[in-house]
């Protein structure tokens, strides 16, 4: 998906600019907003859930393991089958991720890539279905002695809030691809606007959830890595808690705003209820801000991700609310401000969320840390291309820079700040580079048995998986070396502190 962001902006960074024709580029554009959403950001946050919440839970293994299996099974094929678009003689589905009727119909998108893409997405979003089943299951029912739900890691809370999201509005998306398979091959359904409307009405239903599916589980792995690198619990714990819960239920209540444009929507209600999410947010914010906030906390890779999310997603965030604000939305709506919200959100924000997750528990899933130095320069060649690609894109919003656009004349006035961004681009590309480079030549050392063991806590960690082996057993948790008790959210914590714990 990056190499497709990659011909994006050199196609963009001249104006009049002709390395792709317009049907490749809609090909590029589409693919690679679809796989980052259904391919990449979302399956992740999951696998994450599959992965640790049987080892914070104190469980041997995850629940309905089949179904686990088949929801992985149900997302590679998914993926495989919307990639192949490419191959087909008409190429890849070129009407967007959101890909609304008529223009994704067959008559404005023919051609057997849109049918993939449609097949391709609904196995990959019934795979994920069945993987949040499995994970709220697992914290349900298979929590170790003395966890109680106010004991759970604040990674396992925002697991709960996002499966529950999960499972509630991502059968949404399911119904709309449904009803655009229908249109296809009945040619006169989309002729009435009210099926048009109704497709963006369930389209948005899941759209909106998703983007907390695709931000809780990072923020919690950004929270868990500000508690073990400060050497204190999360401050703000049972607030942050209920927050993600009210969170996640306003969350369902505001995909209209995406619609303010159509006149179809209640925009006094939409409006009212995305202003409303600064509150949950502004809980979680403080919850982070008082953790590190006195604290001398210790500067590893996974720290400086956890540290450069904070002020990066607040752009994204800040910035969501005012899309969500109807005179400011009919300003830019459609426009690169727009694409630099959501970037903001899901790479400065989510994406370095993930890479602090990676570098911090990568030691546990395979028993060597990564190389620091590299690591740190991973860091910085992200948060230098991060803002120089996006930061150029509200200023391109604003100016009237249309998405969705193949190339632009000379007189426009883009081509400056899209240059910008194509050399910001690079620097993306060379940061992911470092972080490929780093990870295949640590697994290579580990096989040749020349890598440093890191141990089993390599951090001084808070919970449960850290008194697990490194890499875990089949069962996670051996006979012969039995759990520290539970008495708080943090238990490694109490124990090495003895301090007998209070959740």
């Amino acid at each position: 998906m990056g190499v497709l962001a990659l011909l994006m902006r050199a196609q963009l960074a001249r104006p009049e600019e002709t390395f792709l024709g317009p049907h490749l580029y809609d090909q590029v554009f589409t693919v690679h907003g679809s796989g980052m959403i259904y391919l990449v950001m979302t399956p992740f946050a999951l696998g994450l859930g599959v992965y640790l919440v049987p080892l914070q839970t104190g469980a041997p293994g995850i629940a309905l393991p089949r179904l686990t299996l088949l929801g992985y099974w149900l997302y590679a094929f998914g993926a495989l089958t919307l990639l192949a678009g490419f191959a087909t003689p008409t190429g890849a589905h070129a009407a967007g991720w959101f890909s609304y009727p008529p223009l994704a119909d067959a008559e404005f998108s023919p051609g057997t890539g849109s049918d993939l893409w449609i097949v391709g997405v609904c196995l990959a979003v019934t795979g994920a279905i069945l993987q949040g089943w499995a994970v709220l299951w697992t914290i349900l029912r298979r929590r170790t002695r003395g966890m109680t739900m106010l004991r759970l890691p604040v990674f396992c809370w925002a697991m709960i809030a996002t499966c529950l999201m999960v499972i509630g509005a991502f059968p949404a998306l399911l119904a709309a691809l449904t009803l655009l398979a229908a249109g296809r091959a009945d040619a006169s359904l989309f002729a009435s606007n009210a099926w048009n409307i109704g497709y963006q009405h369930l389209f948005w239903f899941y759209g909106h959830p998703v983007v907390y599916v695709m931000f809780f589980p990072y923020l919690a792995a950004v929270a868990e890595v500000l508690a073990v690198f400060c050497g204190r619990r999360f401050f703000g714990y049972r607030g942050t808690v209920l927050f993600l819960l009210v969170f996640a239920a306003l969350s369902m209540s505001v995909w209209g705003h995406h619609m303010f444009a159509t006149g179809q929507a209640a925009n006094d209600y939409y409006s009212l209820t995305s202003i409303a999410l600064l509150v949950p947010a502004g809980v979680e914010y403080f919850g982070m801000l008082g953790t590190v906030l006195g604290a001398r906390p210790r500067p590893r890779t996974p720290m400086l991700f956890a540290l450069a999310f904070i002020p990066q997603f607040l752009i994204g965030g800040l910035t969501g609310i005012m899309v969500g604000t109807p005179v400011i939305d009919y300003h830019v709506t459609d426009s690169y401000f727009v694409v630099a919200h959501l970037h903001y959100v899901l790479f400065a924000g989510s994406a370095f969320g993930l890479f602090a997750a990676v570098y911090f528990w990568f030691p546990k899933v395979t028993g060597v840390l990564l190389d620091e130095g590299m690591g740190r320069l991973h860091f910085w060649l992200l948060v230098a291309g991060t803002n120089l690609t996006f930061l150029p894109m509200f200023a391109l919003g604003y100016l009237g820079m249309p998405r969705r656009v193949s190339t632009y004349a000379a007189f426009d006035g883009f081509g400056t700040l899209n240059l910008l961004a194509g050399i910001g681009a690079a620097f993306l590309a060379a940061g992911m580079a470092v972080f490929v480079v780093n990870v295949l030549r640590t697994l290579h050392a580990r096989r040749l048995g020349r890598a440093r063991p890191a141990g089993d806590d390599p951090w001084d960690g808070h919970t449960l998986e850290w008194a697990a082996p490194s890499p875990p057993p089949r069962l996670n948790f051996p006979a012969d070396r039995p759990l520290p008790p539970v008495t708080s959210f943090a238990p490694l914590l109490d124990l090495k502190h003895r301090e007998g714990g209070r959740a």
